[in-house]
Parts: structure tokens; C-alpha cells; sequence
């Protein structure tokens, strides 16, 4: 319960924080379903999620790279 005055408690899953953030890399997002993550989701866990989730791409075209150079040259 909340008190007059006090900001309400935002209770969601990671699992749409996680969407939230992927949809949003991507570009593509309805406008409603983006008013209701700005309503619902805790802003901390947005940008936790979407600074691993930028690591994790980063570094997975790290290694995407790092493989391809290491390939021999099959002409």
C-alpha cells in the first residue's frame, strides 16, 4: 500500500525488461506498448539491461572478427 506522496513501486519481470531492450535496439516498437514500459518498468533495469546487452553484442563482433581473420585463405 501506498502513501499520498510517495512514488508507486514498479513490479515487472525481467523477461519483459529484456524484451523492452531488445525491441528497442532493433527500432521497432508500437507506440502504446512503449507508454506502457515507460508506466511499468523500473528505469535501473533498463539501463542494466541495456548496457549488457550492448557488451554482450560488442564482444560477440569481437569474436565474430577474431574468428574470421584467424580462417586460412582458401584460394
Amino acid at each position: 500500500m501506498s502513501t499520498p506522496g510517495s512514488v508507486p513501486t514498479r513490479h515487472t519481470s525481467w523477461l519483459r525488461t529484456i524484451s523492452a531492450v531488445l525491441w528497442s535496439f532493433v527500432g521497432l516498437r508500437k507506440n502504446s506498448e512503449s507508454q506502457q514500459d515507460i508506466e511499468k518498468l523500473n528505469p535501473f533495469h533498463v539501463i542494466g539491461v541495456a548496457i549488457s546487452a550492448a557488451l554482450l553484442f560488442v564482444l560477440g563482433l569481437i569474436a565474430l572478427v577474431n574468428w574470421v581473420v584467424a580462417q586460412p585463405m582458401g584460394l
